[in-house]
């Protein structure tokens, strides 16, 4: 009986101790969470989703980058032309400019990350290029600073690993008269501005340390016929006729690249294929 009671005894200590471990496990969870809502990471090691791991390649920038899946966008259009090649990862912040990618870089690509993406696709400038309007808070940030930034988001992302690749797209170009009907006439948004934006933004991707490939949107955009009626949904945003411009300029930059190994679509082996010859692979057609 004695024993028995001991048995008992310890096995509700036992109990105790693990109700207290999971109640202590709960509490540090819920403070995770709270850290992740004010803008920390919670950092969840050694957890794999799916498998098997395919390159990943990151679409990282403003409300270009953001809206990429909208509007039969060029973020979309990626996402299908690599099904089972690549991932490709939105990270888009509408309303941000090159300063606010700074602060949150090493959030979003960390140096110490097990796996590291095959290709960035950086896209910061056009709220950059907003000049203040009557002196009301604005998103500006003045040239040189705005050059220091994307020199600084160039080094980081190719510090990441040997075989990361770095592309930056310039600002492209917008339509001020559809501007003024969707946001009205204060908003410091101008071509000329993005024109100043973009070629700041190629000449860092010059410059001897970076060397990167920059895509010249302002002038694509603006080869395409009628591009002022045709390319916008509200003077600034692409329609499926601007990204169309933009994941042809990409997947150019991608085929011509001196890269090993190569992230051109058509050199990327298509996940299992040859598991069924009914596979679409087999008689796929893209672009």
């Amino acid at each position: 009986m004695q024993a028995i009671a001991r048995s008992t005894k310890d096995s509700e200590k036992n109990r105790s101790k693990y109700s207290y471990k999971r109640k202590e496990q709960r509490q540090r969870g819920s403070i995770n969470c709270r850290k992740a809502s004010l803008g920390w990471l919670c950092k969840i090691d050694q957890i794999r989703m799916v498998g098997p791991v395919r390159p990943q390649f990151v679409l990282f920038g403003s409300s270009i980058v953001q809206f990429s899946y909208g509007n039969q966008g060029w973020g979309a259009a990626l996402a299908n032309i690599y099904a089972r090649k690549a991932d490709i990862v939105l990270r888009g912040y509408g309303g941000w400019n090159s300063s606010n990618a700074l602060q949150i870089l090493h959030q979003v690509f960390p140096k110490d990350a097990s796996v590291q993406p095959s290709l960035v696709i950086v896209y910061f400038g056009g709220n950059d290029s907003m000049l203040p309007p009557s002196g009301a808070p604005s998103a500006h940030v003045p040239l040189d600073e705005f050059k220091d930034n994307m020199r600084r988001i160039a080094r980081h992302l190719k510090s990441l690993s040997e075989k990361t690749r770095v592309i930056f797209l310039g600002v492209p170009p917008v339509n001020e008269d559809m501007i003024r009907e969707f946001f009205g006439n204060d908003t410091g948004r101008t071509n000329e501005g993005c024109r100043i934006y973009s070629e700041a933004c190629l000449e860092v991707c010059q410059e001897e340390e970076i060397r990167i490939p920059g895509i010249d949107l302002w002038n694509a955009i603006q080869r395409k016929e009628n591009w002022l009626k045709t390319c916008f949904v509200d003077g600034i945003h692409l329609s499926a006729e601007g990204s169309e411009v933009v994941v042809e300029e990409i997947l150019n930059v991608l085929r011509e690249a001196d890269w090993e190994p190569s992230v051109y679509w058509k050199t990327m082996p298509s996940e299992f294929l040859g598991i069924t010859p009914f596979d679409s692979e087999n008689h796929v057609q893209i672009m």
